[in-house]
C-alpha cells in the first residue's frame, strides 16, 4: 500500500469530504492564477498600441457594447477591471491559505486525539511492552509530520493545476518556445526526483530512528533525576556523551535535509531565469523590427515562468517532504492498528465473592501462573506472599482486570468478567503502588487525578490518610508537590497515594508492596491506617514483610506459578 493510500485511510469520512471540497477550491484558485497571468497580455497589447482595440474583434465588441467614445477611457477602464481582479485574486489566495492551514491543523488535532485515545484504550499488557518516550514521540512529532505531509500533498495538487493551466496558455501563445522550455525543465525535475528525492527518503527514515533515541535518552535521564544525579562522574559523562552523539547525528540529518530541500529551488530558479533571458533574446532576435509587437508575448512568458518556477519548486519540495516524512505515516498507521479494548457500559456488582477458576497466564511464552484457583469473599483481607518474580503482582493485575488470563475465567458474584463490564469493575478498585506517581501540581490535582473535585470528599480522604493536619501547616490542598513528588517524603507520598485510592470510594483496596520502601515505624503507621480505612472493604495486599500482613485473615503463598493457602 502506498503512503498516499495509507494517508487517505487515516482520515475519517467527514475529513475526506472536506478534502474533496478543498481540491475543488484548489482548482478554482489555480484557474484564477492562470487568468491573472493571461490578463496582463491583452492589457499591454492595447496600452502599447490603441489601434489594436479596433483591429481585434473581441476588443472592438467590448468597446462598442459598453459605449466607449475614447480609446484612453477604454484602456483605463480595462486597467481598473484588471486591478479589481488582482485584488480579488489576492483575497482568494489569502482565503485558500487560511482554509489550507485550518484543514491541516485539524488533521493534526484529529490524529493526535486518535493516537491519544488509542493509547488509553490499549490493553495494559501491550502497554508494558512499549516505551513511553516512543508513545510521546508518536503523539507530538509523528502526528505533526503527517499533517505536514497532507499540507505538502495539497500544495502539490494546487501547483499541478496552476502549471497545467499556465502551460496550456503558453502553448497557445507560442508552442515552439514552450516545448523547448518544457524539455529542459522536465530533465531537471527528473534528475531531482531520481537523485535528491531518493536521498531525502533515506535520511527521512534515518531521522525517525535517531529521533526515537533522542526522546528515549531524555526520558531516561530526566524521568528519574535523583538516580541520574547519584551516578558517578564516569557514568554521567558517558550519558552526556551518548546524548551529544545523538544530538550531533540529529543535527547532521537536519542539515542534510535543509541543503537538499534548498538545492532543487536554487537549481530550478537558476535554470528558469536563464531560460527566461534566453527566450527574450530569441524573441528579440526574431522580431528586431517590431519590439512593440512582441512586448505582450514577452510579458506573458516572463510572468508565466516567474509564476511557474515557484510552482515547480513547491511540487518538488512537496514530493521531498512526502519522502522525508513517509516513515511518520507508517508509524501512525501502525500505532492506530494496535489492539484496543472495546468497552461497553455494563455494570457489575461485587456483593459476595470473586472467583478465579483454572487461571493460566504466560508472558512472552514464559508461564507465570498455572491452574490458579482462588476465592475472595467480600470483606476479606487477603495477603499474597512469595519470592520476587513468583507471580504475585501478575495475579493481582488479573484480579483487577489489567491482564486477561490465557486460560480460565474470573467471575464476580458468578458474573463472568469480560470487556462488557471490565471498565465498571476497574472503577471499583483503589490501587496503591510501591512507586507512587505524582505529577507537578497541587495536592488536590494529584488526588483527584482527572476526577471532579469534591472539596468535602477531598477533606475526608485526607483525614483518613492522616495527612490533612500536615497540609494545614503549608498551603493546604493547594500545596505543590513538585515533579515526581520531590517536595514530599516517602511516607507523605504514600499517604497521598492512599487518599487518591479511596477518593473514588472503591469496593476493593489493592496494595502492591506499597510500603516496601518505608522504614518499619512509618510502615506500621500507614498499615494501621489502611486497615482502619478498609474495615468495610475488601483488601488485597502483596506483602514483603510479616508485619505488613498482621491484619489479614487469609494468607496465600505463590510459588512456581501455583498458589497455596497458609
Amino acid at each position: 500500500m502506498s503512503h498516499i493510500q495509507k494517508l487517505f485511510l487515516l482520515l475519517d469520512k467527514k475529513t475526506k469530504q472536506h478534502l474533496v471540497w478543498l481540491v475543488i477550491f484548489s482548482i478554482f484558485v489555480s484557474v484564477i492564477e492562470a487568468v491573472g497571468i493571461s490578463a496582463i497580455m491583452p492589457f499591454i497589447d492595447i496600452a502599447t498600441n490603441f489601434d489594436n482595440i479596433h483591429s481585434n474583434q473581441y476588443y472592438q465588441w467590448f468597446f462598442e457594447f459598453f459605449g466607449f467614445k475614447d480609446d484612453v477611457d477604454f484602456t483605463i477602464a480595462f486597467g481598473f477591471i484588471l486591478l479589481g481582479f488582482y485584488i480579488f485574486r489576492g483575497m482568494m489566495n489569502l482565503l485558500y491559505s487560511y482554509v489550507m492551514a485550518y484543514f491541516t491543523q485539524n488533521i493534526y488535532a484529529q490524529i493526535t486525539k486518535r493516537l491519544f485515545k488509542a493509547y488509553l484504550a490499549m490493553p495494559y499488557q501491550i502497554f508494558t511492552n512499549k516505551n513511553s518516550s516512543y508513545l510521546t514521540k508518536a503523539i507530538i512529532t509523528e502526528a505533526s509530520s503527517v499533517s505536514a505531509v497532507v499540507k505538502s500533498t495539497l500544495e502539490v495538487i494546487y501547483e499541478v493545476f496552476v502549471i497545467v493551466f499556465v502551460y496550456v496558455l503558453m502553448l497557445i501563445v507560442n508552442w515552439e518556445i514552450t516545448l523547448v522550455l518544457t524539455v529542459i525543465l522536465a530533465i531537471k525535475i527528473l534528475f531531482l526526483i531520481k537523485t535528491v528525492s531518493k536521498k531525502i527518503k533515506n535520511i527521512g527514515a534515518e531521522r525517525a530512528t535517531i529521533q526515537a533515541k533522542y526522546y528515549e535518552i531524555i526520558n531516561r535521564l530526566f524521568g528519574n533525576f535523583k538516580q541520574t544525579k547519584l551516578q558517578d562522574k564516569n557514568r554521567l559523562e558517558a550519558s552526556s556523551n551518548t546524548f551529544h552523539i545523538i544530538v550531533d547525528e540529529y543535527a547532521k540529518v537536519n542539515v542534510t535535509r535543509a541543503f537538499l530541500t534548498d538545492f532543487p529551488r536554487l537549481l530550478l530558479e537558476t535554470t528558469g531565469f536563464s531560460l527566461i533571458t534566453l527566450s527574450l533574446i530569441a524573441l528579440l532576435y526574431l522580431n528586431q523590427s517590431n519590439v512593440a509587437y512582441i512586448l505582450p508575448t514577452l510579458s506573458l512568458f516572463v510572468l508565466a515562468l516567474y509564476r511557474l518556477l515557484p510552482s515547480v519548486n513547491r511540487i518538488v519540495s512537496g514530493y521531498n517532504t512526502l519522502m522525508y516524512q513517509h516513515k511518520s505515516i507508517d508509524i501512525v498507521d501502525e500505532e492506530l492498528r494496535t489492539d484496543q479494548e472495546d468497552f461497553t457500559s455494563e455494570t457489575i456488582k461485587f456483593a459476595h465473592k470473586i472467583e478465579l477458576k483454572g487461571i493460566d497466564f504466560a508472558y512472552q511464552e514464559k508461564k507465570i501462573l498455572d491452574e490458579v484457583s482462588l476465592t475472595i469473599n467480600k470483606g476479606d483481607k487477603i495477603a499474597l506472599v512469595g519470592e520476587s518474580g513468583s507471580g504475585k503482582s501478575t495475579l493481582v493485575d488479573l484480579i483487577i482486570g489489567l491482564y486477561r488470563p490465557s486460560q480460565g475465567e474470573i467471575r464476580i458474584d458468578n458474573i463472568l468478567l469480560n470487556e462488557s463490564n471490565l471498565q465498571d469493575w476497574r472503577s471499583q478498585i483503589g490501587y496503591i503502588p510501591q512507586q507512587v506517581y505524582l505529577f507537578d501540581g497541587t495536592i488536590a490535582e494529584n488526588i483527584c487525578f482527572g476526577r471532579k473535585l469534591d472539596k468535602s470528599l477531598l477533606e475526608t480522604v485526607l483525614k483518613q490518610a492522616s495527612i490533612f493536619d500536615l497540609l494545614q501547616t503549608k498551603q493546604g490542598v493547594e500545596t505543590l508537590v513538585g515533579e515526581g513528588g520531590i517536595q514530599l517524603s516517602g511516607g507523605q507520598k504514600q499517604r497521598i497515594a492512599i487518599a487518591r485510592a479511596i477518593y473514588g470510594q472503591p469496593e476493593i483496596l489493592v496494595l502492591d508492596e506499597a510500603t516496601s520502601a518505608l522504614d518499619s515505624e512509618t510502615e506500621e503507621k500507614i498499615m494501621d491506617e489502611i486497615y482502619k480505612i478498609s474495615q468495610n472493604k475488601t483488601l488485597i495486599t502483596i506483602a514483603h514483610r510479616l508485619s505488613t500482613i498482621k491484619g489479614c485473615n487469609k494468607i496465600y503463598v505463590i510459588k512456581s506459578g501455583a498458589i497455596q493457602k497458609v
